[in-house]
This record gives structure tokens, sequence and C-alpha cells, in this order.
């Protein structure tokens, strides 16, 4: 029986075909950004822990800014690990977007915090955005660290994913 008879032929804007064409994932090396509101730039890879795959050519990094191979709808997921001070109420990690290689916008934050805590901590927050990348010269993303207290960082290592992020392309645009 072929896909059309299964899925009818009355249904429009049923992609066949080969779904996902891009997986992609880096982390930060190190630790990083401690009590810096500033871009997260020069400690990222991309993950080389045994047994890791991705798809297809991936993205490209520049002092922490990142572009895509190819236009479409990418779906960003991102972790940000953090030692948090004591009584630091709230260290975040943004996604910042540009649709004209130029001016960023924040796309979506995490947040961590130790309000009223009187020893230091580690915590992770997680967040995501699907960007409709329809000119890979123009549409790129970074991410940038708000609201730090003076010795909360972010955590990274070059053996395991503390702070990082996925990008998956869904399809196109």
């Amino acid at each position: 029986m072929s896909l059309t008879k299964i899925i009818g032929s009355g249904i429009s804007g049923v992609t066949v075909g080969n779904f996902i064409t891009m997986a992609d994932q880096w982390r930060l090396t190190g630790s990083t950004n401690e009590g810096s509101n500033a871009d997260v730039t020069g400690t990222w890879e991309r993950v080389d822990t045994s047994g890791w795959g991705g798809i297809g050519t991936g993205l490209t990094d520049s002092s922490g800014v990142f572009s895509f191979a190819s236009t479409g709808i990418h779906l960003i997921i991102y972790t940000a690990e953090m030692f948090i001070t004591s009584g630091d109420g709230s260290g975040s990690l943004t996604l910042d977007i540009t649709t004209d290689n130029s001016n960023f916008n924040t796309a979506s934050i995490t947040s961590c915090g130790n309000s009223g805590g009187s020893s230091t901590t580690n915590q992770s927050g997680s967040n995501f955005f699907l960007f409709d990348v329809t000119n890979v010269s123009t549409h790129k993303f970074k991410f940038v660290t708000t609201s730090m207290g003076t010795n909360t960082k972010l955590n990274g290592s070059t053996s395991s994913s503390r702070t990082g992020f996925v990008v998956i392309r869904l399809g196109d645009t």
C-alpha cells in the first residue's frame, strides 16, 4: 500500500521524504562568564563524546555567534548549568537571535537562583525556541548571561555536557 493511500489524497501540506536533515549539539568546554553579564564566547565545542551522532551539515561558530548551513524551521533546545553563589537571586542565560545580522533580540531565557540560600549550589535550567531561518546570511543566534552575581558562573566540561544546546532542523520554512 502506498503512503498516499494511507494518508489519503485529501490532505494538503503533507511532506513525504527526509524530515530531519540536520541535528547538531554544542557545549561549553569550561566554566565562564563569572560575575559577567555578557555574550558567551570562545569556549564552545561540538560534542565529541563517544557515541555522539549528528545529522547533516551542522552549525558554524564565530566568537559565540552561530550560523546555519541551510534555511528552514530549526528547534533550539538549550540548558544552562550554573554555579550559584549564596544569596544570588537569579542568574540567567538568554538565547538572542538576529534576523538582520546586526540587531539581536532575546527569544527565550532560562534562570537559576539561590535567594536566601546560605551556601553555594549548582542548578540548571532549560528552554527552547523555534527559529524560522529564511536567510542563512542574516539569521543567527548567540547566548548571553544576565543577572550574574559576583561569583556566579556557567559550568562547562570537555567530557560531558553541562551547559549546551541542540539544534534540529525540522523542515522547510
